[in-house]
C-alpha cells in the first residue's frame, strides 16, 4: 500500500491492529533511520511538555525536532487536516511541534527546555521513521505531563488511558490513509480579496493606527471569520449596533452598508463615523434613493436576511420589496406596475440573478434596472473562475465562511456544474472522507477570504502525497477604490 502507518510499541500496534483497512499497519520496534516511500503516518504515545496537556490527549505535529536542539526540522503539511478531522470526530487535540530524542525525559528541566521552544510533546521514534519525500504525518497519545511524571504511581493508568485514545483515532487515521495519493490541485484565478474588501480592512488598520484601540466595528467588516479574529487580536471590537458604542468613540461601518437609522443612531451618539461600505454597494443604495424619489417602487433582488439586503432596504423601507429568486418574482405584487425598478444584492449569483430579472420582465414590460449591473465584478469574475475549474475537478473546495454569500454562491457555481463542492473556513475544515478517491482538487475563495488560506489549503494537500498546482484562469484585477478621508487626512 502506498499509505503506511507506523508504530514504535507492540501496545500501539495492538490498540490499532485490524482497523485499518486501507492502511498498511507497521510494528517497527525500536528500528532507526528508516525512511518508507509513499504517504507515512506514525502513531503511537508521547510525553507532554505542558502542563495544558492532560494523560489521553492528542498532538499531531506541525513539525517534527530530532535533538534536545533540534538538529533536524521535519514539516508535517498534512496537520491541518488530520487535526481537524481528529476534532470533529470528538477527540480533545493540540497541534504543535513534537522532539525526537534518544531517550525518554524524567528530568522536569530538560522538558521545561524543550516546552520553552514551543514544542508540546516528546518521544523517541518520530523523527526516525520519516517518510522518504517527507509526506509524513505524526499524531500522539500523551501518556504522561510535567505534572503526571511516568515514573511515578498512577502510570499504568495513564497508559490505558492513552492507549484507548489512540484507538480511537483508527477512523481518523483510516481517513487519512484513503485520502493519501497523487493529485492534482486547480487554483482558480482570480480568486480570495476583491477590491472592496481590501479598501475595508485597511480601513479598520488604519483607523487602529489613528486613533489607538478601541475602533469599534458596527457587525462583522466582512464576512471572515479569520478577518474579524485577526482584527480583534490588534484591537477592533465589534458590535451589532451603533447604540453599544461608547459615546464620542469611532466607529466603522463595515463593507455591507447600513441603513439611514444607523447613521441617525451614530450621529445622536457623537460617533466619529468612518464608513467602509463598499463603494458597489454605495451604488446600489444610490440606485434605490433616485428611483423612489420619483416614486417608484423599487423590487430589491436578494436575500432578505443578509446585511447587505438589510442596509438597502433601509434606505425606504415602505417603497422597497425584496424578491429572494425566480419564484419569488413570479408571485411578488406591486402597487403599480407602470412605476416599477429593480435592484440587486452585489453578490448573487449570476446566472440565478439573471433569470429573475427575466421573469421580472416579462411580468413588468415596464420596469427600469440600473444603467449598470448591480453584481460587482469580483463576484461575477469569480464564478465565471470557478465554472471553468469544476469543469475539470471531481472535487472543489470554496475557502470562505458560511455566512459570506459570495462564497456560498462559488459552491452553488460548482455544484450546478455537477461537480460536488465543500465550503470551508480553513484547511482544518476540510474532511479527509471527502478527499478519497479524488485525484483532481479545485480551490478557490470568496471576495473575504485572505490569500493565505489557499496556500495553507495546498500547503496541506500536499502533506497528503505528490500534488502538482495548476492555476486556471487570470488571478489578476486592476480594480481599487480610494480611502475615506477620516483615515487619510490628519
Amino acid at each position: 500500500m502506498s499509505a503506511t502507518v507506523c508504530v514504535p510499541l507492540r501496545s500501539e500496534w495492538l490498540a490499532l491492529r485490524g482497523r485499518l483497512p486501507h492502511a498498511d499497519l507497521v510494528y517497527t520496534g525500536m528500528r532507526r533511520g528508516e525512511r518508507r516511500p509513499g504517504s507515512v503516518l506514525v502513531a503511537g504515545v508521547a510525553g507532554g511538555l505542558t502542563d495544558d496537556l492532560r494523560p489521553g490527549d492528542l498532538v499531531v505535529a506541525t513539525e517534527v525536532r530530532r535533538g534536545v536542539e533540534g538538529e533536524e526540522v521535519i514539516s508535517c503539511p498534512a496537520a491541518p487536516l488530520l487535526a481537524g478531522d481528529l476534532r470533529g470526530r470528538g477527540h480533545r487535540v493540540h497541534t504543535g511541534p513534537i522532539v525526537t530524542v534518544d531517550r525518554v525525559l524524567h528530568d522536569r528541566a530538560e522538558r521545561d527546555r524543550l516546552a520553552a521552544t514551543g514544542a508540546l510533546a516528546v518521544d523517541t521514534e518520530s523523527a526516525l521513521l520519516m517518510a522518504a519525500d517527507g509526506t509524513t504525518t505524526v499524531v500522539r497519545a500523551v501518556v504522561d505531563t510535567p505534572g503526571r511524571p511516568l515514573l511515578r504511581a498512577g502510570t499504568p493508568v495513564r497508559g490505558v488511558t492513552a492507549l484507548a485514545s489512540l484507538r480511537r483515532t483508527a477512523p481518523a487515521l483510516d481517513a487519512w490513509a484513503s485520502a493519501t495519493g497523487e493529485r492534482e490541485v486547480l487554483l482558480a484565478g482570480p480568486r480570495s480579496f476583491c477590491a472592496g474588501v481590501e479598501r475595508a480592512i485597511e480601513i479598520v488598520e488604519r483607523a487602529l493606527e489613528r486613533f489607538g484601540p478601541p475602533v469599534y466595528v458596527r457587525r462583522q467588516i466582512v464576512h471572515n471569520r479569520h478577518v474579524v479574529e485577526d482584527l480583534e487580536r490588534r484591537g477592533a471590537v465589534f458590535v451589532e449596533e451603533a447604540g453599544e458604542v461608547p459615546v464620542g468613540s469611532v466607529l466603522v461601518l463595515a463593507a455591507h452598508g447600513v441603513a439611514p437609522t444607523v447613521r441617525a443612531t451614530a450621529e445622536d451618539r457623537d460617533l466619529r463615523v468612518i464608513d467602509a461600505t463598499c463603494p458597489l454597494v454605495s451604488k446600489v443604495h444610490q440606485e434605490v434613493r433616485r428611483f423612489t424619489a420619483r416614486g417608484s417602487t423599487v423590487l430589491l433582488i436578494g436575500h432578505p436576511d443578509h446585511e447587505e439586503v438589510v442596509g438597502t432596504l433601509g434606505e425606504a423601507p415602505d417603497r422597497v420589496l425584496v424578491v429572494a429568486d425566480p419564484d419569488e418574482a413570479a408571485r411578488v405584487q406591486v402597487p403599480d406596475a407602470d412605476r416599477l425598478a429593480y435592484a440587486m444584492q452585489t453578490t448573487l449569483a449570476v446566472d440565478e440573478a439573471a433569470e429573475t430579472v427575466a421573469v421580472l420582465r416579462d411580468r413588468f414590460p415596464a420596469i427600469q434596472g440600473p444603467h449598470s449591473d448591480d453584481i460587482c465584478y469580483a463576484t461575477t469574475n469569480r464564478q465565471r473562475a470557478v465554472r471553468r475549474v469544476a469543469e475539470e475537478s471531481d472535487l472543489v473546495l470554496v475557502l470562505g465562511s458560511q455566512n459570506s454569500s459570495n462564497s456560498r454562491r462559488l459552491a452553488e457555481v460548482s455544484e450546478a456544474v455537477g461537480t460536488p463542492a465543500r465550503l470551508v473556513d480553513d484547511a482544518a475544515d476540510v474532511q479527509l472522507t471527502w478527499l478519497a478517491g479524488v485525484r483532481r482538487v479545485g480551490i478557490t475563495a470568496g471576495a473575504s477570504a485572505p490569500p493565505a488560506l489557499v496556500d495553507e489549503l495546498v500547503t496541506a494537500l500536499g502533506g497528503l502525497g505528490p500534488t502538482r498546482v495548476r492555476p486556471v484562469g487570470d488571478a489578476f484585477e486592476d480594480v481599487s477604490f480610494s480611502l475615506p478621508k477620516e483615515v487619510t487626512h490628519r
